[in-house]
C-alpha cells in the first residue's frame, strides 16, 4: 500500500452486511423483500399506504436484533480507531452494524433504521421499536414520525461533507456495492478526477468496476481485514 496515503474515504454497501445475515434489499427479481421499490421506498408510497411502509421498516428494524457485525465491520472499526489521517466511512446501509463494531467516523447517507424522522419539523430521534403511523414527534408534537430512510427521489444526507472528503482523499475504497445507485455510484469518478487511488472490494465486478484502479473479488469478511492490515502495517 502506498506510503503517501493520508486521507481515506470508504463507501460500504449491502454486500458488507450480507455476510452478517442481512439480505440485500433488492433481490435478483427486482423486489425489495418481496415488495416493489415503488411500494415501500418512495414519498408517494408513504402517502399512499403508511401502514405498509411503516410495517416494512419495522420488520427490517426487528431483524437487526438477530445479527452481529462481521469481520469486515470490525476491521473498519479498527481502522477508524487507529488511522492517524482523515478517515470517513460512508455507508449506503441503514443497519447499525458499523456502529456496533465501534466505528465513529461514519455517515449514513441513506438514513438509519434505528431513527425516526418527523415529517413536520424535520427532527430525527433514536428509535428502536415498532413505529406505528401517527407516532408523535417529541419535538413539535405532531403525529407525523416516519422511518428515517432516504427514499428514492429524496436527497441523501450530508452530501456536502461527503463530497469534500472524497475531493480530499488519497484513497477511495468501495466495499460491497452494486455501483448502480447514484449519487454514491459517482464517488469513484470524483475520486479519480482528484488523483486518488481507487479500489473496489466486491464479490463480483460492479456496474462501476471500470472506473477503479483495482478490483479485488471475494468476501468482504476476508478482503477488508487484509486491506486494513496492509494500511496499518
Amino acid at each position: 500500500m502506498r506510503s503517501d496515503i493520508q486521507n481515506i474515504v470508504i463507501l460500504t454497501g449491502a454486500g458488507i452486511s450480507a455476510e452478517s445475515g442481512l439480505a440485500t434489499f433488492r433481490g435478483p427479481d427486482g423486489l425489495w423483500e418481496g415488495h416493489r421499490v415503488e411500494d415501500v421506498c418512495t414519498p408517494e408510497a408513504l402517502a399512499r399506504d403508511k401502514a405498509l411502509v411503516h410495517r416494512f421498516y419495522d420488520e427490517r428494524r426487528a431483524k437487526l436484533a438477530e445479527v452481529q457485525p462481521n469481520a469486515a465491520h470490525q476491521a473498519l472499526a479498527a481502522l477508524d480507531a487507529a488511522w492517524p489521517g482523515d478517515l470517513l466511512i460512508v455507508t449506503q446501509n441503514v443497519d447499525d452494524l458499523h456502529e456496533r463494531a465501534g466505528a465513529k467516523r461514519l455517515i449514513h447517507m441513506h438514513g438509519e433504521l434505528k431513527s425516526a424522522l418527523c415529517a413536520a419539523c424535520g427532527k430525527a430521534v433514536a428509535w428502536a421499536d415498532a413505529l406505528p403511523p401517527g407516532s408523535a414527534c417529541t419535538g413539535c408534537g405532531e403525529p407525523r414520525l416516519r422511518p428515517d430512510i432516504v427514499f428514492f427521489g429524496e436527497m441523501p444526507y450530508e452530501m456536502d461533507r461527503i463530497d469534500a472528503a472524497v475531493r480530499d482523499a488519497d484513497l477511495f475504497v468501495s466495499i460491497g456495492t452494486s455501483g448502480a445507485v447514484y449519487p454514491a455510484a459517482g464517488f469513484v469518478q470524483t475520486a479519480r478526477h482528484v488523483g486518488a487511488r481507487t479500489l473496489e472490494l466486491n464479490l463480483d465486478p460492479s456496474a462501476g468496476s471500470l472506473y477503479f484502479d483495482e478490483t479485488r473479488l471475494g468476501p468482504a469478511s476476508q478482503l477488508v481485514p487484509d486491506l486494513v492490515r496492509a494500511l496499518l502495517a
